[in-house]
C-alpha cells in the first residue's frame, strides 16, 4: 500500500445539533497538535437542529490551507446526505460510515473504499441513554479515526480532557467511547488506511485561531473601550469574544470595575449610533456586523463620513443579497461598504486575509478612523471570521502609541490663533478636532449631517458646500497614503493576478497548479481601499490583469475601474460565488479557460 501522509480533505457529514461540532473540531486540532497544518471549515445551515451540515478539514503539509474540490475521506454520519456525500469522494478514496443498518445497493462506488462500522449497535450495551447514545456516536467515530489515520492517540486524550475541563464526570465516558471506536477499528477494520498523519515540524510557532477571535483581541489592544452590536452572523462571536476577554484584562485591578463598555442594541442602527457617540465624545468604538447590517447602517456612516466621527465598523461578509444564506460565505459587499450613503460618500475598507491580520488591521482602523475622522471598514468574512484558520502568532509591542489624530486639548486651543472644526490647516484634508468639555469656550460642542463652512457654521452656501466636498477629496488622497500597501509578487511576466481576503488561502496552490500549465503569473494581494499608487503601477505592468472576487458581479473589479484609470479591457474577473470559499482548482480552470479561449502563448509553448 502506498501511503500519502499529512496530505488529504477529510469531510464529515452530520446532523445540525447533534453535537458533531465539537468532536470534530477536537479532530482538526489534535492534528495541529503534532505539528500538521490545518484548515477547519464548519458548514452548517441556519437552523438550530435537524439540517445537514458538514465540517470539512484540509491537511497539508506544504501548507495548502485553501478549500480544495473533492473528498479524499468521508465520514457519513446523515444518512439524508448519502447520495451528495458519496457523489464528492474523489476516485480511490474511502468512505466511512455506520453499517448498523446496511449501505443500500443504489449509493455503492467500485471506485472507493468501504469502511462500515456499527457504531449505533456498538454503542447499545454501553450507554443507556438515547440522548448520549446520540452525542458519543461522534466520539466513537473519532476513536476509530485515530487507528485509521494513525493519530496519536494520546493527543485525542488531551483533548477530550481539556474540552471537558471543569466538567470531569463525562471525561472518563468520552475517553471510553474513544477506546471503543479505537478497539474496533484495530481488531475489524484492517488497521492505517492508505492515507495517514504523522508527528511533523511544519507548523514552527503558529497558532490555531479563528479571525472574529483575533480581530476582537486586535480591537482590545489597540484601545476599543466601547463594543455596540446587535446579533447577526457571522459576526455575533467578534462582539462575544470580545466581551469575555475585556473581562478578563480590561477591569480595574482595585475595585474590579469594567473599563469597558458592551452594548447589545436594539438594532444595527442602533449599534452604528453608539458607536459614533462615543467616537465623538474621545472613546474608541467599533461595531460588528454583516451585509444586513451594512445595509442598515448606512444613513448613520454617511453621517459619520461627513461630520467626520471616528468609527469602525467589523464586516464579517456572508452570502447575500437580503437574507440570503447567513451560515455561508462570500466577498459580496464591497461596492455596498465602499460606498455607503447616499451622495459622494467614500469610505477606507481593510481587506485581511488571515487572523494575524484580522488582530493588526482591527488595532490600525482604530487608529486610521482617529487620524482620519472618518468610519473605517474592515471586510473579514465568514470563512475567515468563524473558521480555526492557522496564522502567524498574534504579536503587540507594549511601545507602540495610539494615534489620536489632530486633538486640540484646553492649552492648544488657548494657543491657537483660530480654530476651524473643518479647517484644512497643512494641506492633507484633515481637521482638527477636540471632544467635548476639552476648554470652557472653545472647541467643538455638537457637531451635525448638514452642510456648513470651514468653522462648523450652518450654511447652504454653494461656494462653502463645493470647498467642504474638494477638502473631502484632499483626505481621501491622504487616506491612499495610509491604508495599509498592497503585497507584491512582480518578476516582470506578462499578466499578473489580483486577490484579496480569504482569496489568498487558495492562491499559492492556484499558481502552482497553473504553473503546471505553463501559465506564470505575477501577484498582488490588495490590502486596503483607497488604492496606493502601487495597485495601479501593477495593472499598468501587464498586459492582463486576473480580478479575483467572491461574488458574482466582480466588485473589486467594479471598484479598481471606479477610483483609477484602469482599462478594462485589462482586467479579466475570476468569480466565485456559490457560498463556500473559493478554491485552488476554480481559480486555475477560470485562468487556464480564458488563456485557451484567448490562445495566449504559455511557457511550455515558448520554450518548445
Amino acid at each position: 500500500m502506498n501511503v500519502t501522509y499529512n496530505d488529504f480533505v477529510i469531510r464529515f457529514a452530520n446532523v445540525n445539533g447533534s453535537g458533531s461540532a465539537s468532536a470534530n473540531g477536537m479532530f482538526a486540532k489534535a492534528l495541529f497538535r503534532m505539528g500538521i497544518p490545518v484548515a477547519a471549515r464548519n458548514i452548517f445551515p441556519s437552523n438550530i437542529q435537524g439540517l445537514p451540515t458538514w465540517f470539512e478539514v484540509r491537511v497539508s503539509e506544504r501548507g495548502h490551507l485553501g478549500r480544495r474540490e473533492g473528498v479524499d475521506i468521508m465520514v457519513a454520519m446523515n444518512a439524508e446526505t448519502y447520495a451528495e456525500d458519496i457523489a464528492d469522494i474523489k476516485p480511490g478514496g474511502y468512505l466511512f460510515y455506520d453499517n448498523s443498518k446496511p449501505l443500500a445497493a443504489h449509493f455503492r462506488r467500485s471506485d472507493i473504499n468501504e469502511i462500515g462500522m456499527p457504531i449505533a449497535t456498538l454503542l447499545l450495551p454501553e450507554f443507556n441513554d438515547l440522548k448520549q447514545r446520540g452525542l458519543f456516536k461522534n466520539i466513537v467515530y473519532l476513536g476509530a479515526l485515530s487507528a485509521l489515520l494513525n493519530i496519536e492517540f494520546e493527543v485525542i486524550t488531551g483533548m477530550v480532557a481539556k474540552q471537558y475541563r471543569g466538567k470531569d464526570d463525562l471525561i472518563a465516558p468520552n475517553i471510553h467511547a474513544l477506546e471503543l471506536g479505537r478497539r474496533y477499528a484495530l481488531d475489524y477494520l484492517g488497521g492505517p488506511i492508505e492515507y495517514q498523519v504523522r508527528r511533523s515540524s511544519a507548523n514552527g510557532d503558529k497558532i490555531l485561531i479563528d479571525g472574529n477571535t483575533a480581530a476582537a483581541l486586535g480591537a482590545l489592544y489597540g484601545g476599543a473601550t466601547v463594543c455596540a452590536w446587535y446579533p447577526i452572523t457571522p459576526s455575533t462571536s467578534m462582539a462575544e469574544s470580545f466581551e469575555r476577554h475585556a473581562n478578563a484584562l480590561r477591569k480595574d485591578k482595585a475595585t474590579g470595575a469594567n473599563k469597558f463598555a458592551v452594548i447589545q442594541a436594539e438594532d444595527e442602527l442602533a449599534a452604528i449610533g453608539i458607536v459614533i457617540g462615543a467616537g465623538w465624545n474621545g472613546a474608541r468604538a467599533f461595531t460588528a456586523t454583516s451585509g444586513p447590517g451594512i445595509s442598515l447602517m448606512s444613513e448613520f456612516l454617511g453621517l459619520a463620513y461627513f461630520a467626520e466621527i471616528p468609527a469602525v465598523v467589523f464586516d464579517i461578509q456572508r452570502a447575500g443579497p437580503s437574507t440570503g444564506m447567513p451560515t455561508r460565505t462570500q466577498q459580496s459587499d464591497l461596492t455596498a461598504a465602499a460606498y455607503a450613503s447616499h451622495g459622494d460618500t467614500r469610505h477606507v475598507l481593510l481587506f485581511p486575509s488571515s487572523p494575524k491580520e484580522c488582530f493588526d488591521f482591527a488595532a490600525e482602523a482604530l487608529d486610521l478612523a482617529d487620524r482620519l475622522q472618518t468610519p473605517i471598514i474592515v471586510m473579514s468574512d465568514l470563512e475567515l471570521g468563524m473558521n480555526d484558520n492557522v496564522s502567524e502568532p498574534l504579536a503587540w509591542s507594549d511601545e507602540r502609541r495610539y494615534d489620536r489624530g489632530k486633538v486640540l486639548d484646553a492649552a492648544a486651543l488657548d494657543a491657537a490663533e483660530e480654530f476651524g472644526r473643518y479647517l484644512d490647516v497643512d494641506g492633507d484634508g484633515i481637521g482638527q478636532r477636540t471632544l467635548p468639555g476639552a476648554h470652557p469656550e472653545k472647541g467643538a460642542f455638537f457637531t451635525r449631517g448638514t452642510s456648513r463652512d470651514e468653522h462648523a457654521r450652518y450654511t447652504e452656501s454653494p461656494e462653502a458646500y463645493q470647498r467642504n466636498m474638494e477638502r473631502l477629496e484632499r483626505k481621501w488622497a491622504t487616506a491612499a497614503t495610509l491604508t495599509p500597501k498592497a503585497k507584491i509578487a512582480d518578476a516582470g511576466r506578462r499578466n499578473g493576478i489580483l486577490y484579496y481576503g480569504t482569496s489568498a488561502m487558495p492562491m499559492t496552490e492556484a499558481l502552482e497548479l497553473l504553473q503546471g500549465e505553463g501559465i506564470a503569473l505575477d501577484r498582488i494581494r490588495v490590502r486596503g481601499f483607497p488604492f496606493g499608487d502601487e495597485v495601479f503601477d501593477f495593472i499598468d505592468r501587464h498586459e492582463r490583469v486576473f480580478v479575483v472576487d467572491q461574488n458574482r458581479d466582480g466588485q473589486m473589479r467594479s471598484l479598481l475601474i471606479n477610483e483609477g484609470v484602469a482599462d478594462p479591457a485589462k482586467l479579466v474577473s475570476v468569480r466565485y460565488y456559490a457560498g463556500l470559499s473559493i478554491s485552488a482548482d476554480t481559480i486555475r480552470n477560470q485562468v487556464l479557460e480564458h488563456y485557451q479561449a484567448e490562445r495566449l502563448p504559455r511557457l511550455k509553448e515558448v520554450g518548445s
